[in-house]
């Protein structure tokens, strides 16, 4: 069934477990996710990022056919626009029937963050849609621009962004790093931050970054108060080394048939996240 984020994350807020967001990029990957999904009996969010809807395909040339397999499908399953920078391009989402969006002003301002989360928060009212915000600045490895102490989510600025804003859920930044992380690294997580802005707000609180995080790390997370974890690289490498192991056995394989098999080799991947995540058996 298809719903946004908002009531999927308020029961995994009660009941202490996290929704996993996968980011997608065509009907194939959101095909993996909602199988993935069904299979396990647990909510699931598909993310489409907003640099991938802008260079790979327009959201408006998939949005039919991927809201109908939300529908169709035996679980609760949210589309969400996943950073979401240009407010235009957020507002054009929503119009397009995207129930769930995240604006992230996290490059501004703390000023201009709020003004422009408000903004969003107001007009997806109209659309009974939930909204996702961004507090703190997360780096990427791939720019090797580390998340550094400096980086982090400041708990009170966090507490008087939500009051302010009404968002639904706040992304935050404690650890985690965009990207995946060399071989044999586990990013150092400050729980503090997730505690002190969850007893103080009782609001859902997201990771990004996911990948590579360790499953420790996000254990402990959900137990501190994470309620949405996004994971892409590790679900888009699983699929790439289907494709590598797969060619090399057999070059000629028919290109159907090498895409259904990345379909295969990314539920396996989402399957061990929803596991850590505690969301198997919650939809």
């Amino acid at each position: 069934m298809y719903s946004s984020m908002k009531n999927m994350l308020k029961k995994a807020n009660e009941e202490n477990y996290a929704i996993l967001a996968i980011n997608a990029f065509n009907l194939e990957t959101c095909k993996a996710v909602i199988e993935a999904a069904e299979e396990n009996h647990a909510p699931i969010i598909i993310d489409l990022l907003q640099e991938h809807l802008q260079h790979h395909i327009d959201f408006r040339y998939m949005a039919d056919g991927l809201i109908q397999m939300c529908q169709e499908a035996k679980v609760e399953v949210a589309i969400n626009l996943d950073h979401g920078k240009d407010v235009p391009h957020v507002k054009q989402m929503l119009q397009q029937g995207m129930k769930s969006v995240m604006i992230d002003a996290s490059g501004e301002s703390i000023e201009e963050n709020i003004r422009t989360t408000k903004e969003i928060v107001s007009l997806a009212e109209c659309f009974a849609a939930s909204v996702e915000a961004e507090l703190g600045k997360m780096g990427s490895v791939a720019q090797e621009n580390w998340t550094t102490e400096e980086m982090y989510t400041n708990p009170q600025e966090a507490i008087d962004f939500i009051q302010q804003t009404g968002v639904d859920c706040l992304a935050i930044s404690f650890g985690t790093t965009h990207g995946e992380y060399p071989e044999g690294y586990i990013p150092k997580f400050r729980f503090d931050i997730v505690e002190e802005i969850k007893r103080s707000t009782s609001l859902p609180l997201v990771l990004h970054g996911g990948s590579g995080a360790g499953e420790e790390n996000i254990r402990k997370s959900v137990q501190a108060g994470i309620n949405k974890i996004n994971v892409g690289t590790d679900v888009m490498n699983a699929q790439r080394e289907y494709v590598r192991k797969a060619i090399e056995e057999n070059p000629l394989i028919e290109y159907p048939t090498l895409i259904h098999g990345t379909i295969q080799a990314a539920k396996e991947e989402i399957k061990r996240y929803l596991e850590i995540s505690g969301s198997i058996n919650k939809s």
